[in-house]
């Protein structure tokens, strides 16, 4: 079976060297080779370590790298770049984790609003057990912890391929739109990608 994405072949590498330079082809390297390196580790230890890993690329807000605000990049345009805004991170975790074989029907983009420092941000919700409040991936910060501990977030809604939801009081989610405009051009990208 074919590695899943993202994934990057031999042509792939060359192919971003003439386009981009030889760190964004190290970089891409560099996420291949650390990601598998994940394969084996308890799920636990693998949701640290991806969160820490990626944590690790620099911010940059998307009217800076892509002229346009709210621009969803693909991981591989994320890696290429270098540089990316909160979703970057968050869609770059996402696949990252089901590339490490975690169910894709666990994991959401979360748009929140940041309460301290104002403003809307996304984070990446793990739905480790049903009924349990999330778990919390989030670019500016490399501890996970619970929804219910980050008093600094309050959540809007949750993006997968089944949907949008919203959240009650005793964290079920609850369908508010069939699927997301941003969420199915962001996969049509990834196809092309694979």
């Amino acid at each position: 079976m074919a590695n899943p994405y993202p994934n990057f072949t031999k042509k792939d590498f060359l192919y971003i060297q003439k386009k981009a330079g030889k760190i964004a082809k190290n970089r891409a390297q560099d996420y291949q080779k650390t990601i598998s390196s994940y394969k084996k580790l308890p799920k636990k230890e693998q949701l640290a370590k991806v969160n820490f890993y990626l944590n690790q690329l620099l911010p940059q807000y998307d009217d800076v790298m892509q002229k346009q605000e709210d621009y969803w990049a693909t991981p591989k345009e994320f890696l290429i770049t270098g540089y990316g805004d909160c979703e970057d991170y968050v869609i770059i975790k996402y696949f990252s984790l089901i590339k490490l074989g975690f169910d894709k029907k666990k994991l959401y983009l979360t748009t929140v609003h940041e309460k301290y420092i104002g403003g809307y941000h996304m984070v990446l919700s793990y739905f480790e057990k049903e009924g349990e409040s999330p778990l919390i991936l989030d670019n500016l910060s490399f501890r996970i912890l619970k929804l219910e501990t980050r008093e600094d977030l309050e959540v809007d809604t949750f993006i997968n391929a089944s949907g949008v939801y919203k959240i009650d009081k005793n964290n079920k989610l609850y369908k508010v739109q069939s699927y997301s405009p941003k969420f199915q051009e962001l996969l049509r990208k990834v196809k092309k990608e694979r």
